[in-house]
């Protein structure tokens, strides 16, 4: 039994990308440089190299923080030239600053906001219990025949009525990965596969082949409905973690959406 995800993917992805960038070693803000008369911080450097090299400061060797120190001294001579801050008045280029600021205020917001969320063992059980109840409750064990054409499939249909050997025909004909077992898939719930193959297997008897061949994206199958049994859930130990994360997720994305609703309404068009 596969453990479904449908909760929406807003907090956690977000916030490991945020902390890594936020507080993953930052050293003391001391100038490093002077450029245009401003002095470069060293935090801004640290979080520069970081972000770059994806790895912790302190695994960066003298010659690697040379390198970004030298790279972001680029960027803000260019940055703090003349042209570029007459470039800066550009509206093209001052919506960029503006979306680059704004983004990097929400990952921060978003981050400590996270870090205020909790997760209570009832709501952890009243979600499990939820996917269990949502989850498929049988298991396939099935092979197939992968084709070009239809009319390949029924050819090869027709051969299985006269008696032919599926595994045998799987190995010859199939176009899929799985011919060389003969066309076995192992064991399987509904959601793992495309709608078309689910419906047909569920469509089928335990010993059964599909007499009308069925496409997919993939192009056309001859299906084998070999076993089918319970689906046993995973106990609820090995999801736990899975469910905290999503809940997290869920309840990350409904404080944006009610700051949102405070915050967001339509602009006045003009008359």
């Amino acid at each position: 039994m596969t453990f479904s995800s449908g909760f929406r993917s807003v907090g956690t992805r977000l916030c490991a990308l945020v902390v890594g960038a936020f507080v993953g070693g930052v050293a003391t803000a001391e100038p490093l440089l002077i450029i245009h008369d401003e002095p470069l911080d060293s935090a801004v450097v640290d979080i520069f190299a970081q972000g770059q090299s994806q790895r912790p400061l302190e695994q960066l060797t003298a010659d690697e923080r040379a390198f970004y120190l030298d790279q972001i001294a680029s960027i803000f001579t260019l940055a703090g030239s003349e042209r570029g801050q007459e470039l800066a008045n550009d509206p093209s280029v001052a919506a960029q600053i503006e979306l680059s600021r704004a983004s990097i205020l929400f990952r921060a917001v978003a981050t400590e906001l996270h870090s205020t969320i909790t997760i209570t063992d009832e709501e952890i059980q009243a979600a499990y219990d939820q996917q269990i109840e949502m989850a498929p409750n049988l298991q396939y064990k099935a092979r197939h025949i992968l084709v070009a054409t239809q009319a390949e499939a029924i050819t090869l249909i027709e051969e299985l009525i006269a008696g032919g050997n599926f595994g045998d025909l799987a190995m010859e004909h199939s176009q899929d990965s799985s011919a060389q077992g003969g066309g076995d898939l192992g064991w399987f719930t509904a959601d793992q596969m495309v709608a078309p193959f689910s419906q047909a297997v569920a469509a089928l008897e335990d010993g059964r082949y599909t007499t009308d061949p069925v496409q997919t994206q993939f192009g056309w199958h001859v299906i084998l409905r070999e076993e089918s049994r319970p689906a046993e859930p995973p106990p609820l130990d090995s999801v736990r973690e899975t469910i905290v994360a999503q809940l997290t997720q869920e309840k990350l994305f409904n404080m944006i959406e009610e700051l949102k609703a405070v915050a967001v309404k339509p602009a006045q068009t003009p008359e």
